[in-house]
């Protein structure tokens, strides 16, 4: 099987902090992964696929406002509908908490793992469009 891994970076916006101190709530990351799934779905089958269930998920690091996430995630088994993911997010830029350099920010290298998660995607067989091709 072709390995299909996509990936996404994105600067975490203060309008994603949802408690004191900045703090990003998890369902941030979990949104990320969701459109990273989307992609992995589409460049498997043709088809945007639907995300059927999390079978895991480890909160590891906090998330800030200011942090840069790379969010990725590949497949790791393909069934006749179903499509086993794995999604690792990663810290690879956060603000200094330096007062006197209010826009200050370092890169993290290297990286901290923030978030994982395990979870299964389904694409029903008239929507793999790839795969139907392939027949």
């Amino acid at each position: 099987m072709e390995k299909h891994v996509s990936m996404i970076r994105v600067r975490i916006s203060s309008h994603d902090a949802h408690y004191g101190g900045n703090l990003v709530d998890g369902a941030k990351i979990l949104s990320l992964f969701g459109d990273v799934a989307t992609e992995l779905s589409i460049r498997l089958d043709g088809d945007e696929g639907l995300f059927l269930r999390y079978d895991e998920v480890q909160f590891l690091v906090p998330v800030y406002a200011g942090d840069y996430i790379e969010a990725s995630g590949w497949i790791t088994k393909v069934g006749k509908t179903s499509r086993i993911m794995e999604f690792e997010a990663k810290k690879v830029i956060q603000a200094t908490k330096d007062p006197e350099q209010p826009s200050a920010a370092e890169i993290i290298d290297p990286p901290i793992v923030t978030t994982r998660a395990k979870g299964v995607c389904v694409t029903p067989k008239k929507c793999q469009r790839k795969q139907n091709k392939r027949q």
